[in-house]
């Protein structure tokens, strides 16, 4: 599903009830609480406060550190509190990049010039930050010349990482069983997939996969784009939205 192990591990500390309560609970209070807080509140005891506390902790979810009551100087051990972490905490199933997409349209918006619209803007900045991961892939794979099928093949492990879920249906042939950027594509897929396409078409050319190419290929039910190698043939692509779900 394109989900990293950060991921699941969140998803499964929260399927646990306790640990779930506990984790709103930290999150209403918006100031370090510590473990007695937390199990007089739940009504549970504190030995098992501090284990599902810890869980959370271990799974990214919670941070934990030693701080004295607030207002008293006490020497000797100093009670452990929980807080949130900065980072926003997300699982999508299948994945999703909305992100990516926002900041894409956003330094469109930023850099477009009198001589293009905002649309071919948009295009632009995909092409580049495609091209930009690429070259980055590039230098750190040194792969050497990139044949048809090679290319595709170190694509698709690019691709698995960003939830796309390539599936290889020919030898030089890539398929995208996910769009990241669903169900906003099927909002306006004229603008969405056509950044897409540009991304992927940026990302190949940086990668220096030259005999490789990214085709607007619309298909119900998965990415609007598939790569080909230059012997691929793939069919007619199908009509009508390139994200129907």
């Amino acid at each position: 599903m394109g989900l990293d192990h950060a991921s699941l591990t969140s998803l499964a500390a929260l399927g646990d009830a306790t640990r779930r309560r506990m984790f709103e609970l930290i999150r209403q209070e918006r100031r370090p609480v510590t473990r007695e807080e937390v199990a007089d509140t739940l009504g549970i005891s504190r030995k098992l406060a501090a284990f599902h506390l810890d869980k959370l902790v271990a799974a990214g979810l919670l941070q934990a550190r030693a701080e004295p009551p607030a207002g008293i100087r006490k020497v000797g051990r100093r009670p452990k509190v929980y807080e949130p972490v900065d980072e926003a905490i997300a699982v999508n199933i299948p994945e999703r990049r909305y992100g990516m997409l926002a900041d894409v349209l956003t330094e469109a918006v930023l850099t477009e010039t009198d001589r293009e619209s905002a649309h071919e803007a948009a295009l632009r900045v995909a092409y580049t930050r495609g091209e930009t991961l690429g070259s980055a892939e590039r230098e750190r794979l040194r792969p050497g010349r990139l044949g048809a099928e090679r290319g595709l093949s170190v694509a698709a492990d690019t691709l698995e990482e960003f939830g796309y879920e390539p599936e290889r249906t020919a030898p030089t042939l890539i398929r995208l069983r996910n769009c990241p950027f669903h169900p906003l594509a099927a909002k306006a897929p004229e603008l969405v997939c056509a950044v897409n396409q540009a991304f992927l078409a940026g990302y190949l050319h940086g990668l220096g996969s030259d005999k490789t190419t990214a085709v607007l290929a619309p298909r119900p039910g998965s990415c609007c784009v598939e790569l080909r190698g230059d012997d691929t043939t793939g069919g007619r692509p199908e009509t009508g939205s390139a994200c129907e779900r």
